[in-house]
């Protein structure tokens, strides 16, 4: 059995990682990762490493399956259309089986799909830690929290509740004495809320799962509280009801899964110190209107940085300081079937706010024109 170790930049956490690719198997394997996971496509040959990212060119038709910063790929090496089982390798989370027959691979989409691969290691992201905090500060202010049932010992109670993050980011809750999941953390204080991204449809979209210990806060903290929690949900009369009270999380752990192919931790001192990325505050507003109006526009700025790609819709889930994530569909040349999977489409510079958004966005959509009629 023979390997070849491949260094892939991994720019968020400041030094490389090894990548072994086992030649018998097919099989990419990170040797020295913060997280551990596994992506198996069945019928395309490359999987795309980048900065808390990749991005695969999947089947549409298949199950979505969310990786990690450090990756560890496996492609199908028999003709083979059944499902194998998912085995477990030493220090490595189980693999994923798409169930897809394998397929050849054009040079010309090859070629497609390594300049895809390198575009995408390249562009510029927020990181981990600011994609969480402006997750969580947009959110629309509700989410689902998981308590150690009282009732049911064992059991975990789950409820929608509201919430408001402080400035810390820390959410914050006014619970009624009355209901179960109050009674669970006056108990038992630990508890996980688990917050998607506002415009959350699916996979492809992000979501955060927040762990820690949820208290009852100290009475001079309260009125400050309330202006906090009033801001997010400024209907809710409820917040001066005599058996309702305050709560905050303390938080320990963070998991985040920002949509196809994108998944890892942070800190909770790394969320804690960064700021939510202003731009996205109205990011989807702007998302909405070039989904509804402008979509073309999407589809030549995407050709005109990853020529050849050939999308046939590009919808826009969500839009930053320093660029947009687009969830493209596409066909191959040499294929009819779809592929679906998320890009980054960076902007030429950081966008300070809505104007500089429009400016930056009619830039992009002239200078996508200007290379396509050449």
């Amino acid at each position: 059995r023979s390997s070849i170790f491949v260094p892939v930049s991994h720019h968020s956490h400041g030094s490389p990682f090894r990548t072994t690719i086992a030649a018998d198997t097919d099989t990419v394997v990170d040797t020295e990762p913060k997280y551990h996971t596994t992506m198996k496509f069945g019928s395309f040959l490359l999987a795309f490493l980048s900065s808390h990212i990749v991005t695969a060119f999947s089947p549409a038709s298949q199950r979505s399956i969310s990786t990690t910063g450090a990756i560890e790929t496996r492609m199908f090496s028999s003709s083979s259309g059944e499902a194998s089982s998912e085995k477990k390798a030493s220090g490595h989370a189980p693999r994923h089986d798409t169930g897809a027959p394998p397929a050849d691979i054009s040079p010309e989409e090859m070629k497609t799909q390594t300049a895809f691969a390198e575009h995408q290691q390249n562009v510029p992201k927020l990181g981990f830690a600011v994609d969480v905090r402006t997750l969580v500060e947009y959110n629309h202010g509700f989410a689902v929290i998981s308590t150690n049932s009282k009732a049911k010992e064992g059991y975990p109670n789950g409820s929608v509740v509201g919430f408001a993050p402080d400035e810390d980011g820390n959410p914050i809750f006014v619970f009624s004495g009355m209901s179960s999941h109050t009674q669970d953390l006056l108990v038992d204080p630990k508890c996980s809320l688990t917050v998607a991204s506002k415009q959350f449809k699916g996979a492809a979209d992000g979501r955060v799962n927040l762990m820690g210990q949820v208290k009852l806060v100290p009475h001079e903290e309260k009125e400050a509280l309330k202006a906090v929690y009033l801001k997010k949900h400024p209907d809710a009369f409820w917040v001066e009801f005599g058996d309702f009270n305050w709560f905050r999380m303390d938080i320990e752990r963070i998991n985040f899964v920002g949509g196809f192919a994108r998944a890892g931790s942070v800190t909770p001192e790394e969320y804690q110190k960064c700021k939510p990325d202003a731009i996205s505050a109205f990011g989807v507003h702007i998302a909405s209107h070039m989904n509804d109006d402008h979509m073309e526009s999407t589809i030549a700025m995407i050709e005109s940085q990853v020529p050849g790609l050939n999308a046939k819709e590009a919808v826009i889930t969500s839009v930053d300081s320093l660029g947009m994530y687009v969830k493209v569909t596409r066909s191959p040349v040499d294929s009819e079937e779809k592929q679906q999977f998320k890009m980054r489409l960076p902007f030429p510079r950081p966008a300070n706010d809505r104007k500089e958004v429009k400016d930056i966005i009619v830039e992009m959509t002239r200078a996508a024109a200007s290379s396509a009629s050449e």
